[in-house]
């Protein structure tokens, strides 16, 4: 015999995330990553409103939000002047229902620290240096095998183990899609003298294509974003020569082809794909690193029902929850990559998101929501909010005062609005909220 578990090859935030949400539901799981070390880059330094949301229920939104800020103003500069122009986030005090309004600017290298630290809390290491080396399933789970030569067996795979996946191409899946620039360009983050920290820099019109320098919170550094071709193996005599300033440091660098791709499916038998390993993204707008943390937190309820004995239907509605989303995402993301000045706001934060069309959703409308509609925030007679009660691995039912339930999700979303209690969803117990809420006022 042998320990039920589920085996997540990737340790960036789809798998961190995936990881936290099954470690704290009580289902065993060991994430392995190929990688040497921690990753250290500012990569995907956008977090969108909805993903904060998601990193509140996990418990981690205080080191989140210390170790961010918001995104600086443009200033762009032509030749010798330059002028200031708006952010590209917005800049809206919290509301009630939306107590996260704005995109907020965190290194992924620090992102991914917070998380590990609160997996760590749920007694879960990062096993790196181990590479997945091979896999065959069978109908009751996955065999797998790893570059150090243990062999695991476990009931679920998920491979979150980015664009170049291991899992993927084991199931023979590919990555569709189109290039958005043949030309490759380049990421990194440095040092620099003298320039002013208070603005993100632009230099449209520098030789080889747009240059830009953008601050990242409680460091030294800046993203440099520029085109690789235009560095012509010299990066700071570059970048000096295109902005004025000089590279102090190198801390971290990487090359990228600009692309829109997906894969047509994202579950095969007991494997499953989550993050970049089933979608790629340009960077602009902010959407690859957040459509992959929603990924995970889709999928971790759904795994941990299936191995507490729900039926198979609920894995499924994983894929037809979140296939259409990232092939939604990906045409937004192809269009501001086209116009990557344009500011970000509702477009972006994703919290507009729904499964309204899901299997999972039914019931009536009521105050302006929707079956399969994220659930706001809504504050409470005692003063406490909302997401305070929905945080935790269970479904949550409320009252509202027009005499409806209204069943959320583990993943906060709303699973049904009716005049009957459920006693369980995704075959556990259900959690009922004392007291009433009020939709009054809602659109």
């Amino acid at each position: 015999m042998y320990e039920k578990m589920v085996l997540i090859a990737g340790a960036g935030p789809t798998g961190l995330t995936l990881a936290i949400d099954l470690a704290r539901r009580g289902v065993g799981c060991r994430l392995i990553d190929r990688a040497m070390a921690p990753f250290v880059g500012s990569r995907g330094k956008g977090i969108q409103p909805r993903t904060l949301e998601i990193f509140d229920d996990l418990g981690v939104i205080r080191p989140i939000i210390a170790a961010g800020a918001d995104y600086p103003k443009l200033r762009i500069h032509l030749g010798p002047f330059s002028m200031r122009a708006g952010s590209l986030g917005t800049s809206r005090a919290p509301t009630e229902s939306v107590p996260y309004p704005n995109l907020w600017m965190v290194p992924q290298a620090r992102t991914e620290e917070i998380l590990r630290e609160r997996l760590r809390e749920l007694g879960v290491e990062v096993e790196f240096k181990v590479a997945l080396a091979g896999l065959r399933q069978d109908k009751d789970g996955v065999e797998a095998s790893f570059s150090t030569g243990e062999t695991v067996r476990a009931e679920f795979l998920v491979g979150s183990d980015g664009g170049r996946s291991t899992v993927r191409k084991a199931l023979g899946l590919t990555l569709e899609g189109d290039a958005l620039d043949e030309a490759p360009m380049l990421v990194a983050d440095v040092e620099m003298a003298g320039l002013d920290r208070t603005d993100w820099h632009i230099w449209p019109l520098a030789r080889g294509g747009a240059m830009g320098l953008c601050p990242l919170p409680h460091t030294r550094l800046f993203q440099l974003t520029g085109k690789e071709a235009a560095m012509g193996g010299d990066l700071e005599g570059a970048v000096e020569r295109a902005t004025g300033y000089s590279v102090e440091r190198i801390a971290w660098r990487s090359a990228y082809n600009p692309a829109v791709r997906m894969v047509n499916r994202y579950r095969v038998g007991r494997v499953f794909l989550a993050g970049d390993a089933a979608h790629v993204h340009p960077p602009a707008g902010g959407q690859g690193l957040n459509t992959g943390v929603q990924d995970a937190y889709n999928l971790g309820w759904k795994m941990a029902a299936a191995l507490g004995g729900s039926q198979d239907a609920l894995l499924d509605s994983y894929q037809a929850e979140r296939l259409p989303i990232a092939a939604s995402v990906l045409g937004l993301s192809r269009r501001l990559s086209q116009a990557p000045t344009v500011k970000r706001g509702d477009t972006t934060n994703q919290l507009g998101l729904h499964y309204r069309s899901s299997s999972l959703s039914s019931g009536d409308a009521l105050g302006g929501l929707h079956p399969g509609d994220r659930m706001p925030d809504v504050r409470l007679e005692d003063g406490s909010r909302l997401f305070e009660q929905m945080r935790g691995p269970q479904a949550l039912e409320v009252a509202t005062t027009a005499g409806a339930w209204i069943l959320i999700r583990p993943d906060g979303y709303i699973a049904r609005i009716g005049r009957n209690r459920c006693a369980e969803y995704g075959g556990a117990p259900v959690r009922l909220m004392r007291g009433a809420i009020s939709l009054a006022g809602r659109p």
